[in-house]
């Protein structure tokens, strides 16, 4: 007969996680309410949720069905994050595609706000910048809605990076078909730089968001036809080899209505063309600003990889953008918790530090060894020799 093994004999510590977990407190103000359909109140609240997936993500679970396992069977999670009554697998993947999404959304606007003011700017010469990139997210063929080609489903979330801070800031999610040049003016805000690879380089969108306000420092085609108006001159020993004042196109070939500035340099022999409207800067500084376009392609790669965001445990547009919104909600949980204890940015050594600290603190809490028989092992006590 398999010995019978008792709960916790106390409570659970739970400082990591309380501190990691903190700053979701302040988020969480006035967030619209998510009530009932019907009579019967929720039996899997938003918070219950949010916590869910929040568990879910830091803790790299494979699918949702690792989740539920988790909240049955492991009592960590169960007293970190698991809803006081249990938590059926039905209940989850229903409320998952068609509950929370707006009130998410509020939680992940707030703190990213909260995360704004906590972590430092670490290029306050060179302004707001923020990297826009795609990225495709492979689904399912039952996904009607991802469209991408015959056979194939995938789709794509659009999204604006906070270079200054490192942390992601506005997103869209479509399917992978959509162009993703559109969505620029949706994520930048006027006085903003944006950072562009290749793809987006169009002429008519220069105009245009010089028009707006918006700044841009875009990496063009070599073939790129280019009629310069103005040479500057360039150090010697700068990276920098060209930098003019240019009419990018023909008149014949979509040409920019204004002029614009193109940088040129090199970098371990690879050349670089950057079109920009920043005329204030230093052309070492545009070519730093290009550079920090490759925050957002590290943080694409380390945000799969180690949080298995794309691993799908919705099917619905609807269920994945929760998903995806509650995975970027972690992240930024994670970089204020890395700032604020460890002064650094998120990295994968830390995560892993605050996993281990929440399970050791979980063991903390476990009652003593038990020998075969399920009774606590207890030292012989030796009896007292007879006195002669």
């Amino acid at each position: 007969m398999k010995p019978k093994i008792k709960a916790f004999r106390k409570k659970l510590s739970k400082k990591s996680y309380k501190r990691f977990h903190r700053p979701l407190t302040g988020a969480s103000n006035q967030v619209p309410e998510l009530k009932s359909d019907g009579n019967k109140p929720l039996s899997f609240t938003f918070d219950e949720q949010l916590n869910a997936l929040v568990y879910y993500h830091l803790q790299g679970y494979e699918s949702g069905r690792h989740l539920i396992q988790a909240l049955e069977e492991d009592n960590m999670a169960k007293e970190l994050a698991g809803p006081e009554g249990g938590l059926k697998k039905s209940t989850f993947f229903e409320a998952i595609n068609s509950r929370g999404l707006e009130q998410m959304l509020h939680v992940y606007d707030n703190l990213y706000h909260q995360a704004k003011e906590i972590l430092p700017d670490l290029h306050p010469s060179l302004g707001s910048i923020v990297g826009i990139d795609g990225s495709l997210i492979t689904a399912t063929l039952s996904m009607d809605w991802a469209n991408y080609r015959d056979e194939v489903k995938k789709a794509k979330i659009h999204l604006g990076f906070d270079a200054n801070r490192g942390i992601p800031s506005k997103f869209y999610l479509t399917d992978g078909k959509a162009d993703e040049r559109p969505f620029v003016s949706k994520i930048i805000e006027p006085g903003q730089t944006c950072v562009l690879d290749r793809y987006y380089q169009k002429h008519q969108d220069f105009d245009t968001w010089d028009q707006d306000q918006v700044h841009y420092v875009c990496r063009i085609k070599e073939n790129t036809k280019v009629e310069v108006v103005y040479q500057y001159k360039t150090p010697k020993d700068s990276i920098v080899t060209f930098d003019a004042i240019v009419q990018l196109g023909s008149q014949e070939d979509n040409q920019t209505e204004k002029p614009v500035r193109l940088v040129k340099y090199s970098i371990e022999g690879t050349d670089y063309l950057v079109a920009t409207n920043r005329f204030d800067l230093e052309a070492e500084d545009i070519a730093l600003i290009y550079k920090l376009r490759w925050d957002i392609e590290k943080f694409f790669a380390w945000w799969k990889r180690q949080f298995n965001v794309y691993h799908l445990i919705a099917r619905t547009e609807y269920g994945l953008m929760v998903q995806i919104v509650s995975g970027l909600i972690t992240y930024l949980l994670l970089a204020i918790y890395c700032h604020n204890e460890h002064g650094e940015k998120v990295n994968i050594r830390r995560v892993r530090e605050l996993r281990a600290n929440i399970l050791n603190e979980a063991l903390a809490g476990t009652p003593r060894q038990r020998g075969a028989k399920g009774k606590t092992r207890k030292k012989k006590r030796k009896r007292p020799s007879a006195k002669s």
